[in-house]
């Protein structure tokens, strides 16, 4: 029998780098993976993505990602079957624009608990994406009439960008990356590694 989910005693670690302002500039690699990696956006073809309706609206939301946050700029990226990959730049935003928004409420309580959650960072990588998959998803669930159905697994993996030769590898990685599909961990063919 499973046992009960219990906030006092179940914790979820956290991947982020513990200290590090995920507000600060700098460039960041992220990976975005749908619920229980299911194959969402469309398929490969002789190597390349071909997206369906549901990629195209995540490709539409990530490009207006970009002119709607304006420390947000974005360098490569991929849509895959099934996630994600992106290289996010945060840029220096001047005082004068921060509004603090992040989309969210100012504070949330968690279900068992009555522990106070406090909010996402504005502009930060987190706040993005929270946006960036609550945009996707509400516009994919109102296609497909499944509201509240999950469209993206719950957290996200990101990498520190930290110097140029590791910008020129995760470049490289993001535009081969459908070419190698058929040997991809996140392919659902594949047998897992976890």
């Amino acid at each position: 029998m499973p046992v009960p989910y219990d906030p006092d005693h179940h914790h979820r670690r956290s991947i982020r780098l513990k200290g590090y302002d995920y507000s600060s500039a700098g460039a960041y690699f992220v990976t975005l993976c749908t619920f229980q990696r299911q194959c969402l956006f469309g398929q490969i073809t002789d190597g390349t993505m071909q997206l369906n309706e549901f990629g195209q609206i995540v490709a539409e939301e990530w490009r207006h990602s970009s002119t709607i946050r304006q420390e947000i700029d974005f360098d490569q990226w991929v849509i895959m079957p099934n996630h994600l990959h992106g290289i996010v730049a945060i840029n220096p935003v001047g005082a004068h624009n921060r509004v603090g928004a992040n989309g969210r409420l100012p504070l949330q309580r968690t279900g068992h608990s009555q522990r106070v959650v406090p909010p996402m960072k504005p502009r930060s990588l987190s706040s993005f994406v929270a946006g960036f998959k609550s945009a996707t998803t509400k516009r994919l669930n109102a296609l497909r009439n499944a509201a509240g159905t999950p469209v993206w697994q719950r957290n996200y993996y990101e990498h520190i960008i930290r110097n140029e030769a590791s910008l020129q590898r995760i470049r490289q990685y993001i535009q081969g990356n459908p070419a190698t599909w058929q040997d991809d961990q996140l392919n659902p063919s594949n047998p897992s590694k976890f």
